[in-house]
This record gives C-alpha cells, structure tokens and sequence, in this order.
C-alpha cells in the first residue's frame, strides 16, 4: 500500500501539470448548466480527441481507453513531472507509474463522458483559453518555452488543454449532483486499542457510567466528539450501518476497525441537514471516485506498456 505522504501528494497531481490550466478555465466552461452543446449550424467546429490514426509508422502508445489513445510520449512526460513533484522515498516506482497512469485514464474517462453529453470546446474557444494563458505567463515565447520544458508542443498541449477542460466539466456536473442537504448524525465516541478494555469501557456504559464521563477520559482534548456527519463521512466505513442504525441516546457494541475498537453514542439525528464543506469534499471525493470505478466496469481499456 502507497505511503501516506505519497498518497497525500498524488492527490494533488490530478491531470499533472495542466493543474494551472484548469485554473485559467472561466466558471462558465466549468459549470456543468452554462455551457452548452456546439450549435450544429455552427460554423466552427468541436475539438474532439479521436484515436490515433494508423499510419505506416504507428504512434506509440501507452495505453487505449475506449479506441482513445494515450501516447507513449504523454505518459511519460506525465510520468516525469510526477517523479519530479513526488518526495523522495514517498512511493514506488510502481506506485508512481500506476498513478500516473490511472489519473491518466480518469481524465479520458470524464473528457468523453462529457462529450457523450454535448460538451465540446471549439477550435475558436481553445484558441481563446490558449491565448489566454500565454498573456498570463507573459507572452507566447513564455509559454512555449514552458510547453518545451513539459515535453509539449503545441499541438499535444491544445489536446490536452480540450481534454482536461471537458473532464473538469464532467467532473462538476458529477459534483452539482449531489444534494445540499442530506441526513447526519451527531455523536461521541470512545476509541481503545485493547479489546479486553473496550468490553470493560462497554461493561462499565451498560451498568450504568455516563458516557460523556468516560469519553472525557479517553479523550480530554475533544471529549470524543464527532462533531456532525453524514453517511460516507467517517474513515471506517463499517461504523456507517452501525451508527446509523442507532436511535438518538443509543450506543453501539464495540466495533472493531483498523484504529482500533470504537463505542459511539448518537447524541442528535437531522434529516436534512446542511453539509458543511468539509463533508461536502469528502463526499464530492467520493461520489468522483465511485463514477468512476462505474464507468471503468463499462469501459474497454488496454494497457500497452509492456508491449
């Protein structure tokens, strides 16, 4: 398993180094309702990926999602800025070329997810977002110079700029989806690491201790308070179905986790609660990561590397 400092830095390279362009992107082409499908009168017409023509020399590739290519040379000027942003000794090699390789996948995944529901970015419109960025980093010469130094040239860095601009838009739309409100439970817990002290603490709850009092004492800092949360919250997705479960002023057995053994008490229950943002990202996090392990199940994908 990855290291936590690797994991906590690989979350961060999503699309690699076309984080920046992302950014310069207008909220109008990341909001999932404003922009819309490419009018067919439109004498423009869309940007969409295809895959690599055959030619008497075949462009390498490192991977085909769908019939879509990802270059051999891609993955690996994709593969070099992650080995370059990840820490020394914070993951594999392996790891790195899995991830790297994964996120890859991803942002094709979502790009024609997009495309399947009317998105597209017009020639017109790239070379806007283009123009753009080169004004921000102070002028065509200066971003050449970077495309050069990420092992792009132009037109790979427009494909790649039409691509993550469609994933970032299938990616709000799947984020726009979930509710604002949603059920949440406010409760304390008491968390051991010794399961003869557990069924002890739970022994000492059921005869008659108040719960707080030895909440306190596990836990003098928080008092054992989750605070609110709604389902998909905690780390441990197993105390889920317990809590859960639980009527306001009832605990739970001791449940065992990978923490250790957990006794919680639902102190309050809300039926439509607001998320707070902190809730809100895990579960945007989440619902990101379920669509897509969804669509990777209906998803053709060859992995060319070691051919």
């Amino acid at each position: 398993m990855a290291s936590k400092p690797f994991r906590l830095t690989c979350a961060f390279l999503f699309l690699g180094a076309l984080t920046f362009l992302l950014l310069a992107c207008s909220k109008d082409e990341q909001s999932p309702t404003s922009t819309a499908p490419a009018s067919p009168t439109s004498t423009q017409s869309p940007l969409t990926p295809t895959p690599v023509p055959p030619t008497e020399t075949p462009v390498p590739l490192a991977a085909l999602v769908n019939g879509e290519g990802i270059t051999l040379n891609e993955y690996q000027a994709e593969l070099a800025r992650a080995q370059a942003a990840v820490s020394t000794g914070s993951g594999t090699q392996e790891e790195v070329e899995k991830h790297v390789l994964d996120e890859l996948i991803d942002g094709v995944l979502l790009a024609q997810a997009a495309r399947e529901q009317g998105f597209s970015v017009d020639e017109a419109k790239l070379q806007e977002r283009f123009d753009q960025l080169a004004s921000q980093v102070g002028g065509l010469e200066a971003l050449k110079e970077w495309m050069g130094k990420q092992s792009y040239d132009e037109g790979s860095f427009k494909q790649a700029l039409a691509r993550s601009i469609a994933a970032a838009w299938m990616r709000d739309k799947i984020i726009a989806s979930l509710p604002d409100n949603v059920e949440q439970i406010h409760a304390r817990q008491i968390l051991l690491y010794n399961s003869n002290e557990a069924d002890q603490v739970l022994g000492q709850i059921e005869t008659g201790t108040d719960f707080a009092t030895l909440a306190a004492r596990y836990d003098p800092i928080a008092l054992g308070d989750l605070g609110w949360f709604p389902r998909g919250y905690l780390i441990e997705p197993e105390l889920d179905d317990v809590v859960f479960s639980l009527e306001v002023g009832e605990h739970s057995p001791v449940i065992k986790t990978r923490l250790g053994y957990h006794i919680i008490k639902v102190l309050e229950r809300d039926a439509q609660r607001p998320l707070d943002p902190d809730a809100r990202l895990v579960l945007q996090t989440k619902a990101i990561r379920q669509w897509l392990e969804e669509r990777r199940a209906q998803s053709k994908i060859e992995i060319l590397l070691s051919q």
